[in-house]
């Protein structure tokens, strides 16, 4: 298979595919809305079931809810109807997910659900199928070819399933007034975790950060941005921030005056330095240092400096 033919099967995948997400939201009706309405006032958890290639998105629906504040378990459809029934509680809303609504093991398990009186949602590409005819709604996710060339392999309809499930997913998120710091709660780990939780005061390395008084002298205020290693010292006046001076801050007095035996670092720091509470977030640092095109971040904490926070440190955090 040449270059360009494989070039042109996967754009022709992903185009196949963006057609048919663009086009569901023909799809957002007066059932999609329902579903919403239900699942937001239930007392119970969503249940979604599926199978094959169906039951897999579902998993992937499940966790997306579930991190978003809207507890949800999956059972597997053939499963199911093997003892995995014990799962399902009164109040618990069902969304079972089919392309074409007939698969056997939708059939087998449609009769049990109905009998525990659980509403039952359908997600199909086939509004008169079985499962469309005995659910209480069903959310239509059509398709007109899968992107597979023998229009065989789930793919196209895998894609609108998962659309369609973030978009549930997405309105049950704001009618749940659900927002970022619960989010937070959900995702304690990874760079995501770091994005929502660490603040400025988990990167300060030292007890004894960088500092030196407005009136020492330049040989002491290169010796403290050497031993300390973070490429800058604050300076202080009455132990109050008043000043920064960077490693950048000494090149380029050094290349610029002549005579520097007697500078001080009131001389040679700047003035009223970006500060940021201990408590602000590393996130909203990256943001000041790059909008202010700086590469230190003063810490604060009551109004007293407390370290630097370094661009190398936040780019080593995976937040930069």
């Amino acid at each position: 298979m040449s270059k360009k033919k494989i070039t042109e099967r996967a754009k022709m995948t992903i185009l196949i595919e963006a057609e048919a997400i663009n086009n569901l939201v023909n799809y957002i009706d007066d059932s999609f809305l329902k579903a919403v309405d239900m699942m937001s006032n239930s007392k119970g958890r969503i249940i979604i079931t599926g199978v094959g290639k169906s039951g897999v998105i579902g998993m992937k629906i499940v966790a997306t809810l579930n991190s978003t504040g809207t507890p949800s378990v999956f059972m597997h459809s053939s499963d199911a109807i093997h003892g995995d029934l014990g799962l399902i509680q009164k109040d618990d809303i069902i969304l079972c997910i089919s392309k074409s609504g007939n698969s056997p093991e939708i059939r087998s398990l449609i009769p049990s659900l109905k009998k525990e009186k659980n509403i039952i949602i359908g997600m199909t590409s086939n509004p008169n199928s079985y499962l469309s005819n005995n659910s209480k709604l069903t959310i239509t996710t059509p398709v007109a070819r899968e992107a597979c060339p023998n229009n065989l392999a789930p793919t196209t309809s895998t894609s609108v399933q998962l659309a369609m499930g973030d978009a549930l997913a997405m309105c049950l998120l704001e009618l749940n007034g659900f927002e970022a710091k619960d989010f937070a709660k959900f995702h304690p780990g990874g760079t995501l975790g770091k994005k929502l939780f660490l603040n400025l005061e988990g990167m300060i390395k030292t007890n004894n950060p960088p500092s030196v008084d407005r009136n020492d002298s330049l040989k002491n205020v290169i010796n403290e941005i050497t031993s300390k290693r973070l490429g800058a010292t604050a300076v202080l006046e009455d132990d109050f921030i008043c000043g920064i001076i960077t490693d950048g801050d000494i090149r380029r007095m050094l290349e610029n005056t002549e005579n520097f035996e007697y500078k001080k670092a009131s001389d040679i720091m700047t003035k009223n330095p970006k500060c940021m509470n201990h408590d602000t977030l590393a996130i909203e640092a990256v943001d000041m240092i790059n909008n202010k095109n700086i590469n230190h971040i003063v810490v604060l904490k009551n109004n007293r400096y407390v370290g630097i926070v370094h661009v190398l440190d936040l780019i080593k955090e995976g937040i930069s």
